[in-house]
């Protein structure tokens, strides 16, 4: 069962966390934010100019565009939990370094570990190629969900352009749509139990008990 106390735990430990460069340059750990116990986990990049100032992740124009999808599928920014790739804003808002996402990487999967979300959505090429394991760009693979271990468990992992990208970009805005409106299904599959096994059939009239009834080809 996710574990909210321990996740801000772990947010409170790594409040001042020193494991790379750009802990010389940041205003503040922009560790993540929602629902500790979300169904659906979204991944970004890392913090931008906002969220550098106010501590929380997506809270930009990018940040409404992606609570403006929420809400056409029926979910709200509290019914899900949010976090980028990077815990600290890259000077400038430039791309986040190699050596940067190795450093900061833990913290992400630690959060996957004690969220245990069923669904997650990677938001672009740096949480889609670091989530999947593989270096395919978000291009070829957006809206294509696949089946992977996250944080010792098996999540669905639902690759999406980012909203940023999209903000300007009408025909990008609409595949982000599209892809969004999977969410749902993706989620309702997940969560719906296993289908319980048959019991076994008793043995027909006339047919000895010790006759298996592999034998009569009822399985």
């Amino acid at each position: 069962m996710p574990d909210p106390a321990a996740l801000a735990a772990y947010e409170d430990q790594w409040s001042a966390c020193p494991r790379c460069r750009l802990a010389e340059t940041r205003t503040q750990v922009v560790f993540g934010s929602g629902n500790p116990a979300a169904e659906l986990m979204f991944v970004g990049e890392a913090p931008g100019f906002h969220e550098d100032r106010q501590g929380i992740p997506f809270v930009g124009q990018a940040g409404k565009l992606l609570e403006s999808l929420l809400g056409e599928i029926g979910l709200a920014r509290s019914d899900v939990y949010i976090a980028n790739v990077l815990k600290c804003r890259p000077p400038g808002n430039r791309d986040p370094a190699p050596d940067e996402i190795e450093a900061c990487e833990l913290h992400l999967f630690r959060q996957i570990e004690l969220v245990e979300p069923t669904v997650v959505a990677t938001l672009g090429n740096f949480a889609t190629k670091l989530l999947s394991g593989k270096p395919h760009g978000i291009t070829r693979v957006h809206g294509q969900e696949q089946q992977t271990t996250l944080g010792g468990r098996r999540v669905c992992l639902l690759p999406l352009y980012h909203p940023a990208a999209a903000l300007y970009t009408p025909r990008m805005l609409q595949v982000l749509r599209e892809d969004f409106a999977r969410i749902p299904a993706l989620l309702a599959r997940r969560e719906s139990p296993a289908p319980a096994r048959p019991a076994p059939l008793a043995p027909l009239a006339g047919v000895g008990a010790a006759e298996p009834a592999v034998q009569l080809g009822l399985f």
